[in-house]
């Protein structure tokens, strides 16, 4: 459950005068804007919506919720505002799909109707029963203020689309006891089933400071009752949007990972390990980080993520939100905000260090046959301190929207900078990269990719490596950026510089890949085959549509070889009504919408 980043709120407090007290402290409610229909107010400004990252027509979308397979499709939820580009009036909106790429939006599946959910939707998670059922299980604001957790069952398992929802009367099916934070406590898991025959869930709470996965169980997924103990806990404030699964490596050794997403930063962190199903205990790995200085998913605008197991490809898929950072006077201008991250696959590297990642294949249908750029062996020499080398990337139709996978090779390591240094010495990836953006000039890199350029490259996104070497005997530090300090000429725009390490060896054979989508107001980019990810949104002014261009530079002293990059111009995803003429799913179900929700027995 995410709402408006906390820079964002505050160029809202300047520019909109009335601040309604927030129901949460991250989630800032403004009546004033709670029922802009864009479409009634102003024509929607497309000219920097997605092309192929989901976003449904208009208005306001954060967190993905229950997202699963069944019966051939793909199902979305997510938290969307129906009537404004701003946070409130939350539903589960849903969406279906049968690649992950193209997406009928159909109408919401849940709302509030009902004194255990009637201030409030939100965030939760699908469970796939014994018997094949599909069950919903969320966060409700119930008459008295309380964080209460609902459960949903679909009306007509014979409709594979499951357009239709209801509630049963016994909700909630779980409250928060006395001990329990009722504000703080939210987001339940898929839930799982043990040896024993008990489901599992976790939810998100707080005790002060402490953030906790509260582990709850049950034997008929009714009655729920605490366990003796949280699955775990630490000292990093509230912990919403958990995630609690198993991922297999290649030698068949079967791990547990656990994410959080941390209120206070607005960042989700991961630990992994061994889960102990008798004991209901979840111990992580003493060997990696945990806490804010653990892994990341995703080091960049990437928040409130949910996986799901696709039986069908046996693999495991991860969905994130990207909140906006322009604005919010210019999203309810432009009549949208907020974008899912494009799905991922998942999987634990073969060292066991970390969690991989990758753009799901189904993606990749979208690159425009034909529109295919190739750059092998070019070199990118060395500037000496003396300027800019780079080269422009030509041949694309409109690099606002691309593909572009590049591997680039360091000719010369031994002018990398010494890292260990007393500037650096514990300082994470961001604070570096912050100090020592783009236009820095180092010894191996600054190099990568200017994405989203204007002509005269006064406007650009610079996605980009480094390479230190440190003074222990041991391997090179890599790291990897965005920076869009210099997207845009707009103003008040969010303009942070993400950035995080990439955990490979450069010294046996000098080389690093990088994957980016360009998608006009997104920049998610993959490096090292998916060990670290960085996603960004960026607002240009001149570098729109097909102003935009791409460029290789490199702003370092030793030489770097463009091995081989491919890019490819990429067309847009299929995102439409149900009622929209030429679907080629199946006709909308004449149940009136009237009936959704009404409360059952089940």
């Amino acid at each position: 459950m995410a709402a408006v980043h906390t820079l964002q709120a505050f160029f809202l407090f300047a520019l909109v005068a009335l601040l309604i007290p927030l129901s949460e402290a991250s989630h800032n409610v403004f009546a004033d804007l709670q029922s802009l229909d864009a479409i009634e107010t102003t024509q929607v400004d497309d000219k920097l919506r997605t092309g192929f990252h989901f976003q449904p027509p208009k208005h306001w979308i954060n967190d993905p919720n229950g997202v699963m397979q069944y019966k051939g499709a793909y199902h979305l939820f997510y938290q969307y505002n129906p009537k404004s580009a701003v946070w409130g009036n939350i539903v589960w909106a849903h969406a279906v799909s049968k690649d992950l790429v193209n997406w009928e939006i159909l109408e919401p599946a849940i709302y509030p109707t009902a004194s255990f959910d009637e201030n409030g939707c939100w965030s939760g998670s699908a469970t796939i029963l014994p018997d094949g059922k599909p069950v919903i299980m969320y966060t409700g604001i119930d008459a008295d203020g309380r964080q209460v957790q609902n459960v949903a069952y679909p009306k007509d398992l014979s409709d594979p689309y499951l357009r239709e929802w209801v509630k049963p009367e016994y909700n909630p099916v779980i409250a928060p006891d006395a001990g329990v934070n009722a504000t703080a406590f939210r987001d339940p898991t898929t839930a799982w089933r043990g040896p024993d025959g008990v489901w599992r869930l976790v939810i998100g709470t707080k005790d002060n400071h402490r953030g906790i996965a509260a582990l709850y169980r049950s034997r008929d997924f009714v009655h729920w009752a605490p366990a003796r103990r949280a699955l775990h806990s630490g000292d990093t404030g509230m912990w919403e949007c958990p995630d609690f699964y198993p991922v297999t490596d290649g030698n068949g050794n079967t791990r547990h990972v656990l994410k959080v997403s941390l209120d206070l930063t607005r960042y989700e962190y991961y630990t992994f390990g061994e889960y102990d199903h008798g004991s209901d205990t979840y111990a992580p790995d003493a060997t990696l980080p945990d806490g804010d200085g653990g892994l990341r998913y995703d080091y960049g605008d990437f928040y409130a993520s949910k996986t799901f197991l696709d039986t069908g490809k046996n693999r495991r898929v991860l969905w994130g939100w990207a909140n906006e950072s322009d604005s919010v006077a210019d999203d309810v201008r432009k009549g949208w905000a907020g974008v899912q991250a494009i799905p991922r696959k998942l999987w634990l590297a073969p060292d066991g260090s970390q969690l991989m990642q990758w753009p799901v294949a189904e993606i990749e249908s979208l690159r425009v046959g034909g529109s295919h750029v190739n750059v092998t062996d070019r070199m990118v020499h060395g500037n000496g301190g003396r300027g800019v080398n780079y080269f422009e990337v030509t041949g694309l139709a409109t690099p606002a929207q691309a593909d572009v996978e590049a591997t680039f090779q360091v000719m010369d390591l031994d002018k990398a900078e010494v890292f260990d240094d007393a500037a650096w010495r514990g300082a994470d990836a961001q604070t570096v990269c912050a100090a020592r953006g783009a236009d820095d000039k180092g010894g191996v890199g600054p190099f990568g990719l200017w994405v989203l350029a204007s002509d005269e490259l006064k406007e650009r996104t610079a996605v980009f490596f480094r390479v230190f070497k440190r003074d222990d005997g041991k391997k090179h530090v890599v790291l990897m950026c965005n920076d869009p300090s210099r997207s845009s000429y707009g103003k008040g725009l969010y303009k942070p510089t993400f950035a995080g390490f990439v955990d490979v060896d450069i010294a046996a054979n000098g080389k690093i890949p990088l994957r980016t989508l360009i998608d006009h107001s997104v920049v998610e980019s993959f490096g090292g085959h998916g060990k670290t990810a960085i996603l960004s949104r960026v607002y240009p002014t001149k570098a729109i549509g097909d102003k935009a261009r791409l460029f290789v530079f490199n702003n370092g002293e030793s030489d770097v070889k463009v091995t081989n990059l491919n890019a490819y111009d990429m067309g847009s995803a299929k995102i439409r009504t149900e009622t929209e003429t030429g679907s080629d799913y199946p006709a909308q179900s004449d149940t009136k919408t009237s009936q959704r929700n009404r409360k059952i027995d089940i």
